[in-house]
């Protein structure tokens, strides 16, 4: 896992060629003005979603990893606290859904928070269980962009 500002993006190129697009994507796209929405950045590879949504307090949240691909979690809008735990230390509510990549987990293990406001994103590894749209405090809503890059198929 990763956390860092968007200003540092650029320091995380090294971290193989699907990065290096997304990251290219990430800084010459006007983000503030994205819709919601998909955005294709290379194929199945790398693309982007947009989503908005209020945030909801921690007992709602659902952890959740993914096998075939990593995240790149950035908040446009808002804030919201992103949950982060290693997989090793979940246990599997659910099988794991291989069309949709993602695997959820039970909500008994806290975890640590990120407070996570405009500007700052968090890198997720397949091994790395998140836990996205949470509450600080108070409900927000969030504008946030999804990054999804092929780490394996």
């Amino acid at each position: 896992m990763i956390y860092d500002s968007l200003k540092n993006i650029e320091t995380y190129k090294g971290l193989g060629e699907n990065y290096e697009k997304a990251i290219a994507f990430l800084v010459n796209t006007d983000l503030d003005n994205l819709e919601v929405g998909k955005y294709e950045i290379d194929g199945k590879n790398v693309y982007a979603t947009v989503f908005t949504y209020d945030t909801i307090q921690w007992e709602d949240g659902k952890w959740e990893a993914h096998k075939n691909y990593s995240d790149i979690q950035l908040v446009i809008s808002g804030e919201e606290v992103l949950g982060f735990e290693p997989t090793v230390n979940l246990n599997a509510k659910t099988e794991y859904d291989p069309v949709k990549d993602i695997i959820f987990f039970e909500n008994d293990v806290k975890g640590i928070d990120l407070v996570t406001k405009a500007g700052y994103f968090a890198i997720f590894m397949p091994q790395d269980g998140h836990k996205p749209k949470v509450m600080n405090k108070v409900p927000t809503t969030v504008k946030k962009l999804v990054v999804k890059i092929l780490e394996k198929e």
